[in-house]
């Protein structure tokens, strides 16, 4: 069984390479574009096709090189907070690859199941009633990045309507773990105390908003839905995927802040607050446990530990 994984050596990509390779008879392809410094521990056991996603003609050929059974879409700009810097980029990427991608599934291999993987950031700006948010909930996005979220999902499902390509939607919610970038506030909180600790910057923490409140799924636990979505979910469906659980980024740094013996000063950075901010964004995730059974198994004291042992081995 050959599984195709787009971002393989992003953060859930990487994470998510590493899942696959534990289930017996799969062969795992994964394209990237730059580094392989998250899964060059697994390189050995991966079959790696680099090049641009951006680049029809390159995509066409890999697709029919590797003529996957099943495909994991998890390449794309990720990054909400620069989205507003750069929104046209984030809009290429985001849409411009994964219209390359069903194209080349459609001509070569449309039997493949496909993932698309969009956010909780389309639903944007919900409403008290939304809460807990679920996929009927009416997409009201607040950033570029948001928009680009929207384009995939519906690229998605109009790939469905119209070529029947077996395509399963997802709208993962906030996820963290260890390896994440510091663009991520559970971990820019971690590198920030793994510096003090060190002595490489003063006892003072920049943050944002610390009272908007979001639903964290440990990222292994969000691979593995991933996968249970794509091998039992219904092809054209689309599922929520996040804990059900809110928790405000305060507590993510008092938990961390709880993990050091430092005494650290809180200071608010306004370059760290975004243009639009939802105070409240927590997950309906029965659908996806109606389908699978899924469950998060992660603890999410033990993942933020993970994240500060990570970055004090990198400081």
């Amino acid at each position: 069984m050959r599984v195709l994984v787009t971002g393989i050596a992003g953060f859930a990509g990487a994470w998510l390479a590493q899942y696959l390779l534990t289930i017996p008879d799969v062969a795992v392809h994964g394209i990237i574009h730059r580094h392989n410094r998250r899964i060059r521990h697994l390189q050995d056991r991966l079959t790696l096709h680099r090049g641009d996603l951006r680049n029809a003609v390159w995509v066409d050929e890999v697709i029919h090189q590797a003529r996957p059974d099943y495909l994991l879409h998890l390449a794309a700009w990720s990054d909400v907070g620069g989205s507003w810097q750069q929104p046209w980029v984030a809009y290429e990427l985001n849409i411009q690859c994964q219209l390359n991608l069903l194209e080349a599934l459609r001509r070569a291999v449309p039997q493949c199941r496909t993932l698309i993987v969009a956010s909780n950031e389309v639903y944007g700006l919900v409403q008290p009633a939304d809460i807990p948010i679920n996929e009927e909930t009416p997409f009201r996005p607040n950033s570029p990045y948001g928009v680009s979220k929207i384009a995939q999902d519906m690229m998605g499902l109009q790939y469905w309507h119209n070529y029947h390509l077996p395509i399963v939607r997802v709208r993962s919610f906030n996820h963290l773990g260890p390896g994440q970038s510091e663009d991520f506030v559970a971990s820019a909180f971690a590198r920030q105390i793994a510096e003090i600790e060190a002595g490489k910057r003063s006892p003072r923490l920049s943050v944002g908003n610390l009272e908007a409140i979001r639903d964290f799924t440990d990222v292994r636990d969000v691979v593995r839905a991933y996968w249970l979505a794509l091998c039992q979910g219904e092809a054209g469906e689309v599922y929520n995927v996040g804990s059900g659980e809110g928790r405000s980024v305060r507590w993510l740094l008092d938990t961390l802040l709880s993990l050091s013996s430092m005494s650290i000063e809180i200071e608010t950075d306004p370059n760290r607050l975004r243009p639009s901010d939802v105070p409240k964004s927590i997950c309906d995730n029965r659908r996806l446990v109606a389908a699978t059974g899924w469950q998060p198994e992660i603890d999410l004291h033990q993942t933020l530990r993970e994240i500060l042992e990570g970055w004090r081995k990198e400081v």
